[in-house]
């Protein structure tokens, strides 16, 4: 059976972006998961930051992976990949050096399409974890993105969150990323169409939307019509997974049967309160 290089499956996801539907990822975060997304259709996978640092630390989204975590990982998918995979590349792992690196590394590992965020990560002291970094710095990471990539078939799509800004300032970052050259611009809170159409229309790159399962944006033939190619649904299959997981093994065990969700086994084992102390300890302002 014929395996798809790596600049064949970026051909396939720039056919994704360049029709005129709308797709949903399939969230993969090992090789078996991506065989398996592969097996079953889906167009197009999705490495989630999230799902990474939950797979590899068991630690919550804190930002504590590393470049070289996420590629590692990455790179296991990519090696038996028979379906392009979007690599959710956080903030490049820095500035826009650490950008260039990023994009050197991810390109090695087989991914189709990476996103870099605006987002100022890992929080800085005193800092919400929503804070953005300036348009300007943002516009840099970008074309030091595009400065680093060898294969041009590889898709660099600026994200930004439409959660925590008005609509104009929406507009005018995800315009100067277009303008910088971005393949696509991706967006996370988007809260409805209508919340949507302010900002498409100012939009000619194909768009990507972290929408959660949103029943708002629930759709595709609507979402395409505004420039939408790809859906971010979220990562169930992970989650299902550790449910999966640790039911086996409580049943083994002879543990009585929990009512956990999946959500709230992940937040169970991740450990949130010890990082969320240390982070009160060392990154608040003291009164």
């Amino acid at each position: 059976m014929h395996r798809a290089s790596h600049h064949e499956l970026r051909q396939s996801f720039r056919a994704l972006l360049n029709s005129s539907s709308c797709y949903h990822t399939a969230s993969v975060f090992d090789p078996m998961s991506a065989r398996i997304a592969g097996d079953l259709g889906f167009e197009v996978g999705i490495l989630g930051g999230s799902v990474a640092s939950l797979q590899v630390l068991a630690a919550p989204d804190f930002a504590l992976i590393t470049l070289s975590e996420f590629v590692e990982q990455a790179t296991r998918i990519g090696r038996v990949a028979r379906l392009p995979v979007i690599a959710d590349a956080d903030h490049g792992y820095g500035n826009a050096l650490n950008v260039m690196r990023t994009i050197v590394e991810l390109e090695r590992a087989g991914v189709a399409a990476l996103t870099i965020e605006d987002t100022l990560l890992p929080a800085q002291f005193g800092r919400k974890s929503t804070d953005l970094i300036s348009v300007e710095e943002g516009v840099g990471k970008i074309r030091a993105a595009l400065e680093a990539r060898v294969d041009q078939e590889m898709a660099i799509i600026a994200r930004t969150n439409a959660e925590v800004l008005e609509v104009d300032d929406v507009i005018r970052r995800t315009l100067a990323y277009q303008a910088a050259g971005a393949d696509g611009i991706c967006m996370v809170g988007i809260r409805d169409f209508e919340h949507l159409e302010q900002i498409a229309r100012h939009l000619s790159v194909p768009l990507m939307l972290v929408s959660y399962g949103n029943p708002a944006l629930r759709d595709d033939q609507r979402l395409a019509k505004l420039g939408v190619r790809i859906v971010v649904d979220g990562h169930a299959a992970y989650f299902a997974a550790i449910k999966a997981t640790y039911d086996c093994l409580r049943e083994q065990r002879g543990v009585d049967a929990s009512d956990l969700t999946a959500s709230e086994l992940a937040k169970k084992y991740t450990l949130p309160e010890e990082y969320q102390i240390f982070a009160r300890e060392y990154m608040e302002v003291k009164e």
